[in-house]
């Protein structure tokens, strides 16, 4: 049997946790776990992962809704985007939602509605998104540390966007929805803030605003609130204050429709009590209305009683189908399972039994139905059986959709990656590969995507993807497995097939790739695959091992230029590096992505003004506990072609930290080559720029010199770019590549930074000395900064000063430190008589 999802179900009733089980059991979907109460369910998510949990709300002394606020902690085994579905004894549609977005729970259902399960679940599956309590709130706050309070005092229940300007409010409000607007009208006029309420209530009049005012006029608080905003807060206020009328605000429309809602509720309740008695009383005319279908069965299993709902749900009529066998209505496949099914109710089995048949329209349709049978004995002893036929056709649908959902891409309609390992765990057991049969596993990854995919968008990346798809299914064949695990990455399962015929199939993709046309708008632009390739034989038929000699052989085939196949040899001198260079690679990209990074910042002297210029960011990783420097982790980020998402992370952290600490009067990033002449590294810093309201001069970006000569031309497009934004831009280790220095006159960068390896031995090699010389002279000759490296002691550090150098950088100066150490340090450098004295004694 193939692995299943695994549903935690925590219930403190035994017998509803059994009735969501038999609702959800015939799907052969789900390995069902128990749990009564919350405390039993978190000790076994301390220990192990599930793929979707049910929970009522009263579970124990820590109920559902803390419960599921656990789960979107992250502090368990099980993801914190794990999918929740709540089923409440007591319903009320706003109110259950407007709570579930509070707790991050998915979507809520009651128990009385259980047998929708499969088709909610269906839904949770496949939408389930990252979870927040927080609500959004746009700040409108010109003053900068008045923000940074509110901030503090808010950032717990809300998810603050800050901007400073009546302008920037409106064009955030426009590209976001926000669950509330705070203005400070202390700081801004009245009428610039009227204004500004006016556009936004014009855009949503039930939008929630707040407004902080000075003001002890009664007036000016009435017109506020009849101008339409929601609240207002007199300065000078207590922060818990502000909190709670922020949050108030905020669900104002929430807390105003549940309240209709439940009083709506309330009404119908006592409406449905009166026409109870009256439906009592009048119980025929109920079974004439009735959608139910309800008939009675004679001995030989035909009709002799059927209510109207009949006809509505077989197109058939009344008095026609009296007399006629209930099971010539089935499809051929559930005939015999039906008369089967009445005749053991009739003739001594279990009196009252259940069967999900699919029944033919008169239109030829066919209708998934569910039939609940019962045997009637009368006075004389005479058997009967009474029967009720439901229409469970959307369920089925669902029920469908929900399988198909576990085992198979939604964009592509491939198998996906769960599907893949349990076939690849199948195939691999020696069942299968006995007396010589053997197959093949290959990866597939394509060439350069992720450019495509941002430059060209979302949507076009998708249309890629699709067409990719009908490639692959074309060029391998219906009798091999092809799956979608996940991005750009694919994987396919050769069965029966040897080693030289798999390659000849992998070779025929990376052609079919290579030569298909794919249209953008009007341009018509190709690209390309990598793939790699392992056996499965009787020796090698191990599904971990047969993924990762698969893995390595496909960063074996980038690595040897792309575009080709490349198979699995033991032999291949590669292998054992790449491993583990492909495994420690995965470590970092996963702290990139978490954000578990820190910059050290490492002054730069200015020898002229005798003061400390500017700073570099210098980039740490957050692993275990420790702190690991580029120099370990650069190389397996180029394996994996990766180096983009470190500069994402590093120009994000390095500018927010500009726009916190006024002392980083100006920071210096370093740009890898890879992301350098990427089209998406000019939004990425502009969006950054912009959304920490940073001035472009504040930041340097840096780029060595061998990167920048390798495409001239693009370098000089990308500096001027960068410039334009009013960024300043240094050329790294200069001197390194030294092909020509006519080069460095063509790129309008501001610094060049002389290479380390000739300033840290020019006191003792002449070579050095008048290279450092060379570079500083040309440098001043084109209006460019020199930038020495490695000034390691006070002989060097003098000796740059009197050659002329402009800027030096090294430990003799200072080490690279955390920003929060940064003034301690300026403080100790400025008082450094070292520094100063020859400056004094020339003077």
């Amino acid at each position: 049997m193939p692995n299943q999802l695994k549903l935690l179900i925590l219930n403190a009733s035994s017998a509803e946790r059994r009735a969501i089980k038999a609702t959800l059991d015939s799907l052969n979907v789900f390995t069902f776990i128990d749990a009564q109460g919350s405390q039993q369910a978190l000790k076994l998510l301390k220990q192990h992962p599930v793929d979707i949990i049910i929970t009522g709300i009263n579970v124990g002394k820590i109920d559902g809704w803390r419960f599921s606020r656990m789960i979107r902690s992250g502090l368990l085994k099980t993801p914190k985007n794990t999918p929740i579905l709540l089923i409440p004894p007591i319903y009320c549609e706003r109110i259950a939602e407007t709570t579930a977005r509070s707790y991050g729970i998915d979507a809520v259902l009651p128990f009385e509605h259980k047998d929708m399960l499969p088709q909610v679940l269906a839904n949770v599956l496949s939408t389930h998104l990252e979870k927040s309590s927080r609500l959004n709130l746009l700040l409108l706050e010109p003053a900068q540390n008045t923000a940074d309070r509110i901030s503090e005092q808010l950032k717990l229940n809300f998810a603050i966007t800050h901007v400073t300007s009546a302008k920037a409010a409106l064009n955030a409000y426009n590209q976001q929805q926000f669950s509330i607007v705070l203005l400070d009208a202390t700081t801004s006029s009245a009428e610039s803030s009227s204004v500004l309420v006016e556009e936004i209530l014009q855009h949503n009049s039930k939008q929630a605003i707040v407004t902080i005012i000075e003001s002890d006029d009664a007036d000016y608080a009435e017109q506020l609130l009849l101008s339409g905003v929601t609240d207002f807060i007199r300065a000078p206020y207590d922060p818990s204050f502000l909190n709670k009328v922020c949050d108030h605000a905020a669900r104002r429309e929430d807390f105003m429709v549940s309240y209709a809602e439940f009083a709506y509720k309330v009404e119908q309740l006592s409406v449905s009590e009166v026409r109870y008695k009256e439906l009592f009383s009048a119980h025929q005319r109920i079974l004439l209305h009735l959608n139910t279908v309800v008939l009675e069965l004679d001995q030989q299993g035909n009709i002799r009683f059927i209510n109207p709902a009949w006809e509505t749900l077989s197109g058939f009529g009344v008095k026609s189908s009296l007399q006629t066998s209930l099971s010539a209505y089935c499809n051929n496949e559930d005939k015999g399972r039906l008369n089967y099914t009445i005749n053991d109710i009739l003739h001594g089995g279990e009196q009252q039994q259940q069967i999900e048949v699919k029944l033919t329209h008169k239109n030829g349709n066919l209708i998934w139905v569910e039939c609940r049978l019962q045997l009637i004995k009368n006075s004389r002893n005479n058997a009967t059986i009474t029967a009720t036929i439901d229409n469970i056709h959307e369920r089925k649908q669902a029920e469908l959709q929900l399988r198909h959902l576990a085992h198979h891409d939604p964009l592509t309609g491939l198998h996906n990656r769960y599907y893949f390992d349990q076939q690849l765990n199948k195939i691999c057991q020696d069942k299968y590969t006995y007396d010589g049969i053997e197959h093949a596993v290959i990866y597939i990854d394509l060439d350069h995507f992720k450019i495509i995919n941002d430059s060209k968008g979302h949507h076009q990346g998708d249309i890629v993807l699709k067409e990719v798809a009908k490639l692959f299914k074309a060029n391998i064949g219906d009798d091999h497995l092809v799956c979608r695990i996940g991005g750009d990455e694919f994987a396919v399962i050769l069965t029966d097939m040897n080693l030289l015929d798999a390659h000849l199939i992998a070779e025929g993709v990376c052609s079919a790739i290579e030569k298909h046309a794919f249209k953008s708008e009007d341009q018509i632009y190709t690209i390309s695959c990598s793939i790699g390739l392992t056996q499965i034989t009787t020796q090698n038929n191990d599904p971990n091992e047969c993924l990762k000699q698969a893995d390595i052989a496909l960063y074996i085939a980038k690595n040897l230029g792309r575009n080709l196949v490349h198979c699995y040899s033991k032999e291949d001198a590669q292998n054992n590096t790449l491993q583990t260079g492909l495994e420690w690679g995965h470590e970092i990209r996963q702290a990139l992505q978490q954000d578990n990074i820190e910059l050290h910042y490492q002054p730069i002297w200015d020898f002229k003004e005798c003061k400390v210029a500017y700073f570099e960011a210098l980039l740490r990783l957050k692993l275990k506990g420790e702190l690991v420097y580029p120099n370990q982790f650069i190389p397996s980020l180029e394996m994996l072609n990766d180096t983009f998402l470190m500069d994402q992370c590093v120009i994000r952290n390095a500018v927010a930290c500009v726009s916190k600490h006024p002392e980083l009067n100006q920071v210096a990033i370093n740009l890898s080559a890879q992301s350098f002449l990427d089209e998406r590294l000019l939004p990425l810093i502009e969006s950054n720029l912009e959304k920490y309201n940073v001035p472009a001069s504040r930041i340097i970006f840096e780029i060595t010199e061998s990167a920048s000569i390798n495409n001239l031309k693009a370098t000089r497009k990308m500096i001027e770019k960068l410039n334009s934004l009013g960024c300043h831009f240094s050329i790294d280790d200069f001197g390194t590549g030294f092909s020509t220095f006519n080069y460095l006159k063509q790129l309008p960068a501001q610094h060049v930074k002389i290479d380390g390896s000739f300033v840290s031995d020019m006191l003792n090699d002449p070579i050095d000395l008048a290279l450092v010389k060379a570079i500083n002279d040309i440098s001043r000759s084109l209006d460019k900064r020199s930038v020495a490296e490695y000034v390691e002691n006070e002989e060097i550090f003098f000796a740059l000063k009197e050659i002329g150098v402009d800027y030096g950088q090294g430990y003799f100066i200072a080490r690279p430190i955390p920003v929060e150490k940064v003034k301690d340090e300026l403080e100790k450098i400025s008082k450094n008589k070292t520094f100063y004295q020859q400056q004094a004694s020339s003077k």
